[in-house]
């Protein structure tokens, strides 16, 4: 198989299955086809992997196309979610038909959207330049935009148009940093917007007019992330859109946005120092923090929660790439993984909580354990992932984030990051211990969780847990691609 032919096909499989839910729409012979281009991207991303390793190079296809072993393990990790959400898709969807919450023509364009999704969001890792990169998140913005409206009630079209509002104003603060680069690159040698050779020239750019479009782009980008200030939609979107789109928004959306801040990253930390990046993602970080442990405390709703959870990982992140080194970028790539498995097993199983019970309100579910005992099982250890318990993989990322915060002189912020953690902790397992133990509730208008877990959904759950927890105590194959991948953005 031809370079070539490896750099496009991540874009070309989602678009493939986008095209056929277009052509044939929901039935039988489509409903795996979801699914059949996640394992398809999974398997390709794989392949890619490998031979970029191997090559130690990057492979390209003209100027707009570049794929080296960072973008190679984001595709990893699109595919690796996208395999869980789409496995649990046709489940999900029956279900929403039966209770005629959904029609087969509405399922149709569920699918193709999250196609259209991936597409958006393969195209941002392949992207060769800051320009095409910013098109590819914009593109994001759009697709999801009609995910999260996908119900039609008066809080779903709320949260949409909240999203894109937001989101807009994000990605137009990102978009006149791109512009500011751009001119910055083109009094310093013309390299364009091209991430590479803006990395190879940074020394030359304007530092004044660097330092602003950075901080324009960070910010910008930190929109999509879930960074405070701009995080207002993330809690409203993630609580609206239907479990496998939460799964895909929380586990791959979020880290595919911060991708694009750790490309500017490198330019940045060439043309300015790390200082300025540090000290401007450890704020951004611990504000993020502040805001999630706050509203963690007395949240009702456990969707929201979660949304709220996957903001203090993203502060986590950010808080390890302000640190800066191999080891701390090493570290937030593997909490990047662990924390889109986990969110996917934890939102499709809320997902599935909601389904049953017709209510996303914590005092609505009680004793889950004695009616559910897998899905409880399953969510309940989902959460234990979340708030960093071994064996699972964020116990091994977040240490090393920790390490690395104490070791790069930002130990004032990595012990106020240690605190909010553990409020965030504490908040978390008290709402999820709400849920899961006590007695069920019975009572007019209260649904039972009496229908059983489907298979699919069942196995995704299981699947999700088990690579997560292997990962976090061998991370195996992905060793090679992690260290090669930090060593394209961490100093030394």
């Amino acid at each position: 198989m031809t370079t070539t032919v490896l750099v496009v096909l991540p874009a070309l499989i989602p678009v493939t299955g986008a095209v056929g839910y277009a052509v044939f729409g929901w039935r039988r012979a489509t409903r795996w086809l979801g699914p059949a281009a996640a394992a398809a991207l999974l398997a390709t991303s794989i392949v890619l992997a490998a031979h970029v390793t191997r090559e130690g190079s990057s492979a390209t296809l003209g100027g707009l196309v570049r794929v080296d072993s960072l973008s190679a393990y984001m595709l990893i990790v699109i595919g690796a979610v996208a395999m869980l959400a789409t496995l649990a898709t046709p489940s999900y969807l029956d279900t929403e038909i039966r209770a005629k919450r959904a029609t087969a023509r509405t399922a149709a364009r569920h699918n193709l959207l999250v196609q259209a999704f991936l597409t958006a969001m393969v195209a941002v890792v392949l992207a060769a330049n800051l320009g095409a990169l910013w098109v590819g998140v914009e593109a994001t913005t759009i697709v999801t935009a009609f995910l999260v409206g996908h119900r039609r009630t008066r809080a779903a079209v709320e949260a949409a148009w909240k999203y894109v509002v937001i989101g807009s104003v994000g990605i137009a603060v990102a978009f006149l940093g791109v512009v500011l680069l751009n001119y910055a690159s083109l009094h310093a040698g013309d390299a364009g917007l091209d991430w590479r050779a803006l990395g190879d020239t940074a020394a030359n750019l304007d530092p004044g007019v660097t330092r602003i479009a950075v901080a324009l782009l960070i910010i910008g980008f930190g929109t999509k992330v879930g960074l405070a200030p701009l995080h207002a939609w993330l809690p409203d979107a993630h609580g609206q859109a239907p479990a496998p789109v939460s799964a895909l928004m929380s586990g791959v959306l979020l880290a595919v946005a911060f991708y694009a801040i750790l490309r500017v990253k490198v330019i940045a930390d060439a043309a300015l120092g790390v200082e300025f990046t540090r000290t401007l993602l450890a704020v951004l970080a611990l504000a993020t923090l502040v805001v999630a442990a706050s509203l963690l405390l007395a949240q009702r709703d456990y969707k929201r929660m979660l949304a709220y959870s996957s903001m203090e990982h993203m502060g986590l992140i950010a808080l390890g790439t302000a640190a800066g080194t191999q080891v701390a970028v090493t570290a937030v790539l593997l909490h990047i993984l662990g924390h889109g498995l986990v969110k996917a097993v934890v939102f499709l199983g809320a997902g599935r909580v909601q389904q049953t019970t017709g209510s996303s309100l914590i005092e609505d579910v009680r004793g889950l354990v004695a009616r559910q005992p897998l899905l409880a099982g399953c969510f309940g250890l989902g959460v234990l992932a979340l708030v960093a318990m071994p064996p699972f993989s964020l116990f091994a990322s977040g240490l090393g984030v920790v390490r690395a915060g104490y070791a790069t002189g930002l130990g004032w912020a990595t012990t106020a990051a240690l605190v909010l953690v553990l409020v965030i902790g504490a908040a978390l397992l008290t709402h999820t211990a709400r849920m899961l133990l006590g007695a069920p509730r019975e009572g007019p208008g209260t649904p039972g969780l009496v229908s059983p877990l489907p298979a699919a959904t069942a196995v995704v759950l299981v699947a999700g847990l088990t690579v997560c927890a292997v990962i976090g105590i061998a991370p195996g194959p992905l060793a090679g691609l992690l260290e090669a991948a930090a060593a394209l953005v961490g100093a030394s």
